[in-house]
């Protein structure tokens, strides 16, 4: 779930379920009692459905809440915090970076950081679409070290510089849960 909407679809297909949810945030729904089996199989076909998916496993909840926190930091690129992202990682999910590192690779065939890069580039993208932002201030919100860092990368995963990219208006964004 990356966006609002999307929480509001999961709660209320929760409660048309039956079930009472006590928070439905960012890839995350609690709800006050324990599933039977069959009941999450039905609740997993009917989130299918909807574009969702139950994750019940610790592996997938912890590639999951990787997925999370960076999304998170880089829609509130406001208050990025002023750490290495591997520290910040690290401590928000309680456990070693390397470890982190190593399932999120295995499990989704990409690195952290090229995962990180993807989600910056997506966030790029849709402040230079609503065009209220020099190339400069976007840089400097999203924790570039230069101008030329944030072209060079931009380019290097779009094959677009951000000049052209701008200028394009058939604008190639990507929905955040596609990524």
């Amino acid at each position: 779930m990356v966006c609002n909407r999307c929480n509001m679809v999961v709660r209320s297909e929760l409660e048309k379920f039956g079930l009472h949810p006590l928070t439905v945030e960012l890839g995350i729904a609690e709800v006050e009692r324990e599933l039977f089996t069959e009941e999450k199989k039905l609740l997993n076909e009917r989130l299918e459905n909807l574009g969702f998916e139950l994750i019940d496993d610790k592996k997938t909840r912890l590639i999951e809440s990787i997925k999370i926190t960076v999304v998170e930091l880089i829609r509130n690129y406001d208050n990025l915090p002023k750490m290495a992202f591997s520290d910040y990682l690290s401590e928000k999910l309680h456990h070693d970076y390397s470890a982190l590192s190593k399932l999120f690779s295995e499990v989704e065939g990409v690195t952290i950081e090229q995962y990180l890069i993807t989600q910056k580039i997506e966030k790029v993208k849709e402040l230079l679409v609503y065009d209220e932002f020099s190339l400069s201030e976007i840089a400097h919100q999203l924790n570039y070290s230069s101008v030329s860092h944030l072209s060079k990368q931009f380019k290097k995963v779009t094959g677009l510089t951000p000049t052209h990219f701008k200028q394009v208006k058939e604008n190639k964004r990507t929905p955040l849960d596609k990524l």
